[in-house]
């Protein structure tokens, strides 16, 4: 808490005692011409004196006590209003009592002890009026009134002033503190800022390595796939160069395009086939040339009106066929294939079907981390799940053993946005 003292200036403070002794001069000199006794009326300046320096000066402690404050200043006015009775030069020292009113009275008693002393400054103001008669009462009615009315209303005009800075000061106050607190939030909103851009880089990491590892398993695993397909197959075609010669060029040119997509996976461009033409088309090329491999015929169907889709649903759709086809490859020991792209309204589905042996979708529950089942597609399947669940797709596996399986891959059909 700051000192009581220091919010009274010193002239404010030393102001009373000079106003008394000015007036006990006055009084003393009056008096003294006249004949008239001193002894009442400078013992009540003593007291005023004493009781000014003993409960207001030397205890600046005792002013922040209200209480304390009101008897002082009632007791102070008492004094005074005696000696204007006695002495109306006395009225002089109503300013001091003003000072004192309006220092050490708190609201609502602040305006109470305002018109206290400016009812003691009228009734010294209207000392040498006769007040034994209706117009002289009138008179110094008037008077008082003249001081009461204008005192009162500026103690409440310095009221509200008081209240419009405190207002102002809980205002800078409140700002103070929520500039403090937004530091503070912008602070933590920058630690969680931070934070988030670690878990989104450790995200990115885990999607690249996700991304490569299907990218991988969809050009090199299925390539060398088929390259020890066709080595094997030549080296089987017994005396038959023309026969050993087909199996080598094929597997030569599957090394090609595995390297090539290899490339392109690593750059993450779009693949070969989908670079120079429609979904439609690239599925076309790529279920040919598996079905010019695999000696396995395949009939590929495009019903609704094609349309582009975005970059990565072309693709999405483009892998998960060529997976299809490589699970046919390995595991169905199908007679023939169909694939279905089906341009719908709301989505783009593609059908994979074959007539092969088929497997138990119950294998589908079973824990796959461990490496890819003999019997059924493993990360193939994952891989393809992943891809198109990540574009708010589905896919669904239906087979039988005996009856073949169908892979049904759907994805939004949300158009490819056109070049600016």
């Amino acid at each position: 808490m700051s000192d009581p003292a220091a919010r009274w200036p010193v002239p404010v403070t030393v102001g009373p005692y000079a106003l008394l002794a000015l007036l006990t001069g006055v009084t003393v000199a009056a008096k003294r011409s006249a004949g008239a006794s001193l002894l009442i009326d400078l013992v009540l300046c003593a007291l005023m004196a004493a009781w000014m320096l003993g409960v207001f000066t030397l205890r600046p402690a005792w002013r922040e006590r209200e209480p304390v404050m009101a008897a002082f200043f009632t007791v102070l006015l008492l004094l005074t209003a005696i000696l204007v009775i006695r002495d109306p030069w006395f009225g002089f020292f109503t300013p001091a009592a003003y000072v004192f009113a309006f220092r050490v009275l708190r609201w609502p008693w602040e305006p109470i002890g305002v018109g206290a002393v400016a009812v003691v400054a009228g009734t010294a103001q209207a000392y040498g009026v006769d007040k034994s008669t209706a117009v002289g009462l009138l008179t110094y009615g008037a008077v008082v009134a003249a001081n009461v009315i204008p005192m009162c209303a500026f103690a409440w005009y310095a009221r509200r002033d008081a209240q419009r800075n405190e207002e102002r000061e809980r205002a800078l106050r409140e700002a103070r503190e929520a500039n403090r607190k937004l530091a503070a939030s912008l602070a933590e909103n920058a630690a969680l800022h931070e934070q988030l851009l670690v878990q989104a880089r450790n995200a990115g990491v885990q999607d690249e390595r996700r991304r490569m590892a299907r990218e991988i398993h969809d050009t090199l695993a299925q390539g060398l796939t088929g390259i020890i397909t066709q080595l094997r197959a030549a080296e089987h075609s017994g005396d038959d160069p023309a026969e050993w010669r087909r199996h080598i060029e094929a597997a030569t040119k599957l090394a090609g395009e595995s390297l090539s997509e290899a490339r392109r996976s690593v750059h993450a461009l779009r693949p070969e086939p989908l670079e120079t033409a429609r979904l439609s088309e690239a599925l076309a090329s790529v279920a040919g040339r598996w079905s010019a491999l695999e000696e396995i015929p395949v009939q590929i169907t495009t019903t609704g009106t094609a349309r582009p889709l975005r970059p990565e649903a072309e693709v999405a759709l483009l892998r998960t066929a060529q997976e299809a086809l490589a699970n046919v490859a390995k595991h169905a020991r199908a007679s023939r294939v169909g694939v279905t792209l089906s341009y719908l309204e709301d989505e783009v589905a593609l059908d994979v079907r074959d007539d092969g042996c088929g497997f138990d979708p119950a294998w589908l529950a079973h824990d796959v981390a461990d490496g890819p089942h003999a019997a059924h597609p493993g990360f193939g399947l994952i891989a393809m799940r992943q891809r198109i669940e990540g574009l708010s797709g589905t896919l669904q596996v239906e087979s039988e053993p005996g009856a073949g399986t169908g892979i049904s891959a759907r994805v939004p059909s949300e158009r490819a946005e056109s070049p600016a």
